[in-house]
């Protein structure tokens, strides 16, 4: 089905941006009512280099491994001189979401058990195509993950995304989503349920790897 819109030059993003993506009325059907996200979060941009980072280890998270609200990556740390183009910090209790492509759903809450599976000096850092979220009063944000992830802000999110080779959203796009009143209600119940489902996921992952080593074990004895 096709969509369409018709707005008044005056009515065009500052720059007199034409590409007609930017105007798909889908990208504004979040609720009317209610805070934005931007309201719970701070974005946060701290990036680091290989000049920067130093002899440190670091778990550098890609796109790929953050998918559906968990991040899964089975990647072994490396050192800071390794590092070969600039990331971004991240932290346990933030919440990432990849602004490239965002059908592919990259979007999870960083939970502690992330580093409880790592050496305690490594430091977490993840692709600059991350939006970094930080609770903007200490309270959890991981009810964020199942919103970003819900069937209505995907329908946003994809409609927003611009660029040919490498769709992508943009900042506002995400920090003005509306927030209804009932799901805020939730907010506490909601971030303790998923805290709680991605330590499980969490466990279960771990659980399968110890399977899978299984083999190695015996076959080396």
């Amino acid at each position: 089905m096709s969509v369409s819109a018709v707005l008044d030059i005056a009515k065009l993003d500052e720059g007199w941006i034409l590409a007609p993506e930017r105007y798909d009325p889908r990208r504004r059907r979040a609720a009317k009512a209610g805070p934005s996200l931007g309201d719970f979060v701070n974005v946060r941009r701290d990036q680091i280099t290989s000049k920067t980072a130093g002899a440190h280890q670091y778990l550098v998270l890609d796109t790929g491994d953050a998918q559906n609200g968990i991040i899964t990556t089975t990647k072994a740390p490396c050192v800071g001189t390794k590092i070969r183009s600039a990331k971004k910090r991240i932290r346990p209790s933030q919440v990432i979401i990849s602004r490239l492509r965002p059908y592919l759903r990259q979007v999870a809450w960083v939970d502690p058990g992330l580093l409880n599976e790592q050496e305690p000096a490594v430091e977490l850092l993840c692709s600059t195509e991350f939006f970094v979220l930080d609770s903007a009063d200490g309270a959890s944000i991981a009810f964020l993950a199942p919103f970003l992830l819900s069937t209505p802000v995907q329908t946003i999110l994809a409609a927003a995304q611009e660029g040919g080779h490498h769709p992508r959203f943009n900042e506002h796009t995400l920090t003005t989503l509306r927030l209804p009143a009932g799901f805020l209600k939730r907010r506490v119940e909601l971030s303790a349920q998923f805290e709680q489902a991605v330590t499980q996921a969490r466990a279960a992952y771990g659980a399968m790897r110890k399977c899978v080593r299984t083999f190695s074990e015996c076959t080396s004895r």
